[in-house]
């Protein structure tokens, strides 16, 4: 099943084998680190909006995580992500009625080649729920390495999928001041991501 995979391909499976056998953080890391950029340039070109494209981006490396065990390898991992986050983009589209986006050129990979496939059922078994819980351990554990008040702002928007207006009213703050800060925690989460230490 492996065979037809690339070098890069077989790469990206041991490294999803580790983070689903040993819920290895190194392992989650690295695939973070190897796809967190193309994804968010992907992205970007779609939605034309930096931010936008980065909430997408980490919004997309957390279903991937949450989804990993429905991974096969008959295809490549990038093939599976960029389709993940192509649908991930397709739904924030519909959802708040952006201006709409050809699903044909959605389904391209990032070689430009079309993708014909569906993501299987995400329908958890109770083995593959605490699975899920493991790996949002792990986000969670990345993101537990913000200062407390970027954390907290982290968590209500992307676990608790909250709009900006939803965080204000919950932390009462200034909306501007939710934005900035989400803006600033961010960039420390994307740096957290790729693997750079610097003082936040």
């Amino acid at each position: 099943m492996t065979s037809n995979l690339t070098k890069k391909g077989k790469r990206d499976l041991k490294l999803i084998t580790r983070a689903l056998e040993n819920g290895d953080p190194i392992a989650y890391n690295e695939l973070m680190k190897l796809y967190r950029d193309p994804l968010y340039f992907m992205l970007y070109e779609k939605v034309n909006d930096q931010e936008l494209a980065k909430d997408l981006t980490i919004e997309s490396i957390g279903k991937a995580f949450k989804k990993l065990h429905l991974y096969t390898p008959s295809y490549a991992f990038s093939t599976w992500l960029f389709t993940l986050a192509r649908n991930h983009c397709i739904d924030y589209l519909r959802k708040h009625k952006l201006p709409t986006i050809s699903i044909d050129k959605l389904m391209l990979d990032e070689d430009g080649k079309r993708t014909n496939f569906d993501l299987m059922s995400d329908l958890l078994n109770p083995e593959q729920e605490m699975e899920k819980k493991q790996r949002i351990a792990i986000l969670r554990y990345i993101v537990d390495q913000l200062k407390p008040k970027y954390r907290d702002l982290v968590k209500l928007r992307y676990f608790k999928e909250l709009s900006y207006d939803e965080i204000a009213e919950v932390l009462d703050l200034p909306i501007g001041t939710v934005k900035a800060q989400l803006h600033r925690s961010r960039e420390q989460l994307f740096n957290i991501m790729s693997g750079i230490k610097d003082s936040y």
